[in-house]
């Protein structure tokens, strides 16, 4: 395969460089029909006002639940359908949800029936649309797959207690254990299925009628799977594999928190939470930049350009406090979210982050969405619109390869491809000093003298050199150049390179 086809086969795959869209169900849009809804919430479930906050709230014992699990807002997938345009309109590529199937719970991540959408979200015709509405707009649906536990609820788990019974080996069921079960977590509510159990991975996703199979038929491109670190790499492996027969080319991505080099034998991507602990330390000046770039160099060559450009680079979700709650500065959110957006991989926005929402650690950071906030004026929401116009339309940010620059006080690194007018130079200054750098570009397609556009951030005196860039940023900022290859009248060095 020569250079341009592998830049090309990277175009041809949604899945590296994608833009991913993150959406809790029952808290993004309000529904209008909650009045003929409302018995779906009884006891011991609460429907809240769309303006009220979550907090923490204590265990019910009588559930094994806190109080707050079972707090609804009334957002289904009606509602998300009908709100769809704002999130096409952000023109990002991937909508994932949250879970939707049956659970007692608001989060799902205590499934009762794999195959049964809950009711307070709606019903598989409702998905059906909303995937095939999706489609329509150009982007991908991807879901949570909930597969290392059930909800203690479920009927499943119900009948494994019964020792006679058949399913009674699909849970880890001995008397050591304080609840008579292994338990995720030990949550009381989370009973771990037993994936050693051949029954259990033909249901998951090895039959024909399997779990991932089914949405997958549906229409669904893809999942992402909680706690896959829990599924260890050979169910991980089976069940991405069952993924792609089912659906060539659809997406099966990991909430792995471990240093991901090794997963990828399992799986496409993952969420990569070792990038974002770099981000959030270098930004907050935990680590020196210069070992904060060796740090993302490593894990890229590690793991492999292929399998970063298809993992998830996150600032927030439902698991972690939202961005602004983790760095409260303006500018250092500015710096945080640069990375994430120009670094190899895909960036995940979690919903209202582009609204400037708040919200500690769960379940603060699972509010509704604030759509009082979405205006035109609204900055943060300019500032995000800003980084995906910049991600979507520079080839190189997309699915380009990573160069790390030889940098002392600096992040900086260039994205490229085979195409030296695609080229992307990243420099961010995290610290609260000027900085004068002069930093080496080894790229031998840079032409000596070169003029750069300044396509995002601000720098001084920048000139190359002989391969070196002399350059200024100032505290808290940052600069992504990328080389002027066209003539100003009839000349450039560019010409044949």
């Amino acid at each position: 395969m020569n250079q341009s086809d592998i830049y090309l086969n990277r175009e041809k795959d949604w899945r590296n460089g994608a833009i991913v869209y993150q959406v809790l169900v029952d808290r993004f849009a309000p529904s209008k029909n909650i009045k003929q809804k409302l018995t779906l919430y009884q006891k011991p479930k609460k429907l809240m006002a769309w303006n009220e906050l979550p907090k923490p709230a204590p265990f019910l014992e009588d559930v094994k639940y806190c109080a707050h699990e079972l707090e609804y807002w009334g957002g289904d997938l009606k509602s998300l359908l009908e709100n769809l345009d704002y999130i096409k309109n952000l023109n990002v590529d991937v909508l994932y949800l949250n879970p939707i199937h049956y659970s007692l719970s608001n989060h799902k991540y205590d499934a009762s029936n794999y195959l049964q959408i809950s009711p307070e979200y709606g019903s598989f015709d409702d998905l059906k649309k909303l995937s095939d509405r999706v489609h329509q707009d150009n982007m991908k649906i991807m879901l949570d797959g909930v597969f290392n536990h059930v909800g203690v609820s479920s009927p499943l788990f119900q009948e494994a207690k019964n020792p006679k019974s058949p399913k009674h080996q699909w849970f880890d069921f001995e008397s050591k254990y304080e609840d008579g079960v292994r338990l995720w977590a030990d949550v009381k509510s989370l009973p771990e299925l037993n994936l050693e159990n051949q029954e259990v991975r033909d249901y998951i996703y090895q039959a024909d009628d399997s779990v991932i199979k089914t949405y997958l038929k549906l229409g669904m491109d893809g999942w992402r799977l909680d706690v896959a670190f829990d599924l260890g790499f050979e169910v991980l492996a089976e069940l991405t594999a069952a993924a792609h027969e089912q659906k060539p080319g659809s997406m099966v991505v990991g909430e792995i928190w471990n240093y991901p080099k090794d997963w990828f034998k399992s799986i496409d991507g993952v969420m990569n939470f070792t990038f974002r602990e770099i981000i959030l330390r270098v930004i907050k000046e935990q680590i020196e930049p210069s070992r904060a770039l060796q740090m993302f160099t490593q894990i890229i060559n590690d793991s492999g350009i292929e399998n970063i450009l298809k993992s998830w680079t996150l600032l927030d979700n439902h698991d972690v406090p939202r961005l602004i709650d983790q760095l409260p500065s303006e500018k250092d959110q500015h710096l945080a979210q640069i990375l994430q957006f120009t670094l190899p991989g895909s960036p995940n926005i979690y919903y209202g982050t582009e609204l400037g929402m708040t919200g500690g650690i769960d379940p603060m950071n699972r509010a509704p969405m604030r759509w009082d906030l979405n205006n035109k004026e609204n900055p943060y929401l300019v500032w995000t619109q800003s980084l995906i116009l910049l991600h979507q339309n520079q080839r190189a940010l997309k699915i380009g390869d990573y160069l790390p620059l030889l940098t002392k006080q600096l992040i900086a690194y260039e994205r490229k491809t085979d195409v030296v007018s695609d080229t992307i130079i990243v420099l961010l200054n995290p610290s609260d000093k000027s900085v004068t750098e002069d930093v080496l570009i080894p790229d031998s397609k840079l032409m000596n003298y070169s003029d750069f556009i300044t396509l995002m951030g601000n720098a001084t005196s920048v000139q190359l050199i002989a391969g070196i860039l002399h350059l200024t940023i100032e505290p808290k900022s940052y600069v992504i150049l990328m080389p002027k290859t066209t003539p100003s009248k009839s000349y450039t060095p560019y010409k044949r390179v």
